[in-house]
């Protein structure tokens, strides 16, 4: 009987790595963030105790970072539960803006910096000047005016000028707009868990 067991974990072992492996699809990625538009209508930046794993805000509302986090859960990544874990084994890798001495679920995936951090360490960094390197699915931070932070995700559409729209939400529900060097880019990642 644990001959058999063995044999069993060993024989799903490679299907449960292949699963876990699997490429992020990029133009369901730009999809799946494009079909917030319209629904999420609103922005709320407020703090929320949030269910876990897989907790969000009202699919009316939400804030930038949270385009991106019901995006990748249509592909099975949850960015709440990846962030937590990452900041919980490698707190110190993470910004320390918020006086944090320890991680919090509800809110560390919903921060931009802290985004910026975990896709960094799990992704790989591009150009930020080249417009021809940015790829629909790939994601983009920015700061705004007064150093606020953003996040969007570059879409399969182009403005006039060649410029890769950006789906995101900067305060009137998730939109896709020619923002792409707008503001001072300060990340621009292609994530493949």
């Amino acid at each position: 009987m644990i001959m058999r067991n063995y044999c069993t974990l060993l024989l799903s072992l490679p299907l449960a790595l292949a699963i876990h492996a699997a490429p992020l699809d990029s133009s369901r990625l730009v999809q799946d963030a494009r079909a917030q538009i319209g629904v999420t209508t609103g922005y709320d930046g407020s703090y929320r105790n949030l269910a876990y794993p897989l907790g969000d805000v009202p699919i009316e509302t939400g804030v930038c970072t949270d385009v991106i986090i019901r995006a990748l859960r249509q592909q099975g990544i949850d960015l709440q539960q990846r962030v937590h874990e990452d900041m919980a084994r490698h707190f110190s890798a993470y910004p320390r803006l918020w006086g944090q001495k320890t991680t919090d679920r509800n809110i560390d995936h919903r921060r931009v910096p802290n985004l910026e951090t975990y896709l960094r360490r799990h992704g790989e960094s591009l150009s930020l000047e080249d417009r021809d390197s940015y790829q629909a699915g790939d994601i983009v931070t920015w700061r705004l005016p007064g150093n606020r932070p953003h996040i969007g995700i570059v879409s399969d559409r182009r403005a006039e000028d060649g410029t890769p729209l950006i789906i995101h939400n900067i305060g009137r529900g998730t939109q896709e707009e020619n923002i792409l060097f707008a503001y001072p880019i300060t990340t621009h990642i292609r994530y493949q868990p």
